[in-house]
């Protein structure tokens, strides 16, 4: 396994100088933005994409720190009921796929969508129940968007060998793992997880049972290493479906935190050994979004524990049961 950075907590400065600094902690692959809201700082997609000597130098630096792009990442809303917004996305995400190719990676990070809760709504409709029954006609109209949508992507990225991750998000459309299974069956292969577990600590999911469930339908294309911590006492008063402000933290119910801090190092060791034993042995990009640390802290405190508990090497034979 790798420990990866998603780069955009670095994006005061050019890739340049970010790759010494991560290479310099046992870093050894990154996910740089190209669009949506991670940005591009660090890989401008219309700079790169078509450009033999752009790539070449971009493989050239690469190559003299012994590192590799895990992903490109693109979060956006392509399934968004403005057409000018939704079109945006969706060139994101195609030129995203076609760059992905280009530059041998594998795979582009994204999420998948949320459309309004009808034909004639002008917002997206995030639901969370089915009654009143509207709003599970509202669902069944949101998904028949997305299926018609993500096969098409499917069959784009497939044409390109590039594999479709898609991270679990609340106010999208698939949030949690039998919704991106669901997504993965009716869609095809390419399409699966970006797993990210600090957005399924909060809804109460046991992140070893989704590993597996996901993992069992192959379904787990990249992995964002990122934290939660679950404030008991707010949570008692107001649930975990939290519209505070994310910078109001005391009066939160959760926050994202770096890796450690809303789990302990046990845990995550547990994470890294079920990832293995459902086949996945890629990058852990460190997704940095912690308003309690410094980008730069957060990211070496995340890294340490990290280091501790990645797998370096392939496991032998079992002699012992020989």
């Amino acid at each position: 396994m790798e420990i990866g950075v998603h780069t955009p907590p670095l994006a005061d400065e050019p890739l340049e100088k970010a790759l010494p600094y991560l290479d310099g902690l046992g870093v050894d692959a990154i996910e740089p933005g190209v669009g949506g809201h991670p940005g591009q700082a660090h890989l401008t997609r219309d700079e790169y994409l078509d450009n033999d000597t752009e790539q070449a130098e971009l493989r050239d630096v690469l190559d003299e720190y012994d590192m590799r792009i895990s992903a490109l990442a693109t979060h956006n809303n392509p399934l968004h009921p403005d057409e000018e917004r939704a079109e945006t996305a969706d060139t994101e995400l195609r030129e995203a796929i076609q760059l992905a190719a280009q530059l041998d990676v594998g795979s582009v990070t994204c999420f998948s969508g949320l459309p309004a809760g009808g034909p004639d709504d002008q917002v997206p409709n995030w639901i969370t129940a089915p009654w009143p029954p509207e709003h599970d006609e509202a669902l069944e109209y949101q998904w028949e968007r997305a299926v018609d949508y993500w096969e098409d992507i499917a069959d784009e990225a497939a044409d390109h060998g590039v594999d479709i991750a898609i991270e679990m998000h609340p106010n999208m459309l698939v949030y949690e793992p039998h919704g991106m299974a669901r997504l993965r069956e009716e869609t095809g292969d390419r399409i699966g997880a970006n797993f990210d577990p600090s957005h399924l600590y909060w809804q109460g999911i046991t992140i070893t049972d989704a590993i597996r469930y996901l993992g069992e339908r192959d379904a787990i294309h990249h992995f964002h290493a990122k934290d939660t911590k679950i404030y008991d006492a707010r949570a008692r008063e107001k649930g975990v479906l939290d519209t505070t402000a994310y910078d109001d933290e005391p009066n939160r119910s959760w926050l994202f935190r770096s890796v450690g801090y809303g789990h302990d190092e046990t845990h995550w060791k547990d994470i890294v050994s079920t990832l293995r034993m459902v086949g996945y042995d890629g990058a852990l990009s460190i997704e940095h979004e912690d308003s309690l640390t410094s980008s730069r802290e957060g990211l070496e405190k995340a890294i340490d524990l990290l280091a501790r508990a990645v797998f370096e090497t392939r496991p032998g034979e079992a002699y012992w049961a020989e």
